[in-house]
């Protein structure tokens, strides 16, 4: 049991340092639009999850039925397409601290929400590390807002903030269901279920492209670059890797200490951001990543059996 909770943190962690990386994707490729970002992520996503699936396709397939179908459905929406929109407007309007802050706020969310699952500790042991981590994250985005929060004006910064409080909503969703689906299908791997999510994705976004190239305007060769850059790169590390770091997370960790591993994306996210604008982080941030990194193995001591069975016995 204790090695599986070992793997499922590092599995946690390798996801959210990937999935780090989607924060920077509109800085990177500014030019393009959050459709077409969207679009051009998860195009790649699905192409490539389609020819690494593809000898595999019948005998993976064959334990879905319709409602396994219908779920990769909408956690594609929740998880992929939804979400990216949200996040690439909210990083455009309102900045990367804000929209991190926001997001970061899914351990919470999703710790609370998995409180009624029958493998999960009672609330007195979950709640102190939930709340050094909702400490870490507001700690961050303070910091981040107190800098100017990249010089937007007051309406842009609302909807940014409200797509982010979006994003938060949608990937929530998004996590419980995934836990919860991979659950019920062992026998489908969280690799192979990732590809499909993948596979699923794609189509969605063949039909977000029309709308996004339509839309666009003119393009140099160089941004040209930049988006072709980030889109595969995005898909390939945080979509095909990441994801499957992810589910492997989702199938060892209970959803009260899977919900705590998606604070590492938002540590990795502002790491990032540090390296994009060529600076180290500041006094409070580097507390607040310590609180982050304090409330992972304050979870994982919470989650340990010993404990659990303990406080189990308090009540």
């Amino acid at each position: 049991m204790q090695s599986r909770r070992v793997w499922g943190v590092a599995s946690g962690m390798a996801a959210g340092a990937l999935w780090g990386l989607v924060f920077l994707a509109p800085k990177v490729a500014p030019e393009a639009s959050p459709m077409m970002l969207t679009a051009g992520r998860y195009l790649a996503y699905g192409l490539i999850a389609a020819l690494l699936i593809a000898p595999r396709w019948r005998r993976v397939t064959a334990a879905l039925d319709w409602k396994a179908w219908r779920a990769l459905a909408w956690l594609s929406l929740a998880g992929n397409i939804i979400y990216f929109v949200f996040l690439v407007v909210s990083v455009h309007f309102a900045g990367v601290g804000a929209s991190a802050l926001i997001v970061g706020m899914v351990p919470v969310v999703v710790a609370l929400w998995g409180l009624k699952d029958k493998d999960s500790p009672p609330l007195a042991r979950v709640a102190p590390p939930i709340a050094v981590a909702a400490l870490a994250v507001g700690l961050i985005g303070w910091e981040s807002l107190s800098q100017g929060g990249g010089g937007h004006d007051g309406v842009q910064t609302v909807i940014g903030l409200a797509c982010a409080l979006a994003a938060l909503l949608s990937w929530s969703a998004f996590a419980v269901g995934n836990s919860r689906w991979m659950r019920r299908l062992p026998e489908v791997s969280p690799h192979d279920w990732s590809l499909l999510t993948g596979v699923v994705t794609g189509g969605v976004a063949l039909l977000l492209a029309v709308p996004a190239v339509l839309t666009m305007g003119a393009w140099s060769g160089e941004a040209w670059v930049r988006f072709l850059g980030v889109s595969l790169g995005v898909a390939v590390f945080a979509s095909i890797i990441g994801n499957a770091f992810w589910n492997q997370a989702s199938r060892l960790l209970p959803l009260t200490m899977l919900g705590q591993m998606i604070v590492s994306e938002t540590l990795f996210a502002f790491l990032y951001g540090f390296l994009w604008e060529g600076r180290g982080p500041t006094i409070i941030e580097i507390v607040a990543m310590i609180l982050m990194v304090a409330s992972v193995v304050w979870c994982v001591r919470a989650h340990r059996p010993a404990a659990v069975a303990a406080a189990e016995g308090e009540h």
